[in-house]
């Protein structure tokens, strides 16, 4: 029972050089489906093994198991490693739940923030122009949705360049990206392992709205063009932003101008094999989780006396 909880701790630092390589050799949307859904399956089942974990370990001592209504007190075969297990667990757990709450009250105010300040603007359809020395463009999630840039930013490009940088917010607010960083955010908070899962996860969201943007134009060095500048522009200015807020600046972007110009044009076998490598340690991972998780369960009912070995 605690082998299988530990697996779902285990695994997940596998995942983030298969999400490299599996962002590298999809599509950006179906990488980004991918990622996002095996970042969350993994982020589930490690939650769920160290809550049980905690369990374990306080029905092992006298007074819970009472409070838990056990004829006796939890009996597992690794006695000795449980109850340091479960302090861990209990560590890890109350430093995620702090830095998780922490950084949603820091993403609340400045989501709060940028849509005040979007809202008092006057707006062209979903285009908001706000007056700042900082060049900055973001996609801005929420009713309406927004592209909001600074005056700055728009100083700074071309006509052309200006319209590729509108299709690319666009795309990330028609694709609904803003949920894929929020999930990706919150996988980060259980995992150490995922938090750079999570910056793959935004650079194939920045990607598939390379592609979507590209595709409204037509001119796939347009875009590169736009993002190049856009980037060169806004890197000695610190946005205000919330992280989910998807924008054209954001990751690497001289990964995502080559990505453009040389864009790959078939999938192999060994690319198929990649994503499918990543899905099947999410599903392991998950397994292992609910089958640990169901003999706890099963373990508890035997010390509350329901069952018999």
């Amino acid at each position: 029972m605690t082998a299988l909880l530990l697996v779902p701790l285990v695994l997940p630092f596998l995942v983030p050089a298969l999400a490299r390589r599996t962002l590298d050799r999809l599509t950006p949307v179906t990488a980004l489906w991918v990622l996002t859904v095996s970042a969350v399956a993994l982020a589930g089942a490690c939650v769920a093994a160290l809550g049980a974990l905690v369990l374990i370990g306080m029905l092992k001592l006298p007074a819970f198991a009472a409070l838990g209504e056990l004829v006796r007190p939890l009996r597992t075969p690794s006695d000795f490693l449980v109850l340091p297990a479960a302090a861990a667990a209990i560590g890890v757990l109350t430093v995620s739940a702090w830095t998780l709450a922490r950084s949603a009250l820091r993403q609340a105010r400045a989501f709060r923030t940028a849509r005040t300040q979007a809202d008092r603007r006057p707006a062209a359809g979903d285009l908001c122009v706000i007056d700042s020395p900082h060049p900055d463009a973001y996609a801005l999630p929420g009713r309406p949705h927004r592209i909001v840039v600074t005056s700055a930013m728009l100083r700074s490009l071309g006509p052309a360049e200006r319209e590729a940088l509108f299709a690319h917010e666009r795309a990330h607010n028609r694709a609904g990206h803003h949920y894929f960083l929020a999930a990706a955010e919150l996988a980060a908070h259980c995992h150490p392992a995922l938090r750079s899962t999570g910056a793959t996860i935004r650079l194939a969201a920045e990607r598939a709205a390379d592609e979507a943007a590209a595709v409204t134009l037509g001119d796939r060095r347009l875009i590169a063009t736009a993002i190049a500048r856009a980037a060169l522009a806004g890197q000695a200015s610190r946005s205000t932003r919330p992280d989910f807020a998807p924008a054209a600046t954001t990751g690497p972007v001289p990964q995502r101008v080559a990505a453009l110009l040389t864009p790959t044009e078939g999938r192999s076998r060994a690319t198929r094999c990649t994503a499918l490598l990543l899905a099947a340690c999410a599903v392991l991972s998950v397994a292992a989780g609910a089958t640990g998780v169901l003999a706890f369960h099963h373990q508890v009912e035997v010390a509350q006396g329901e069952e018999s070995h």
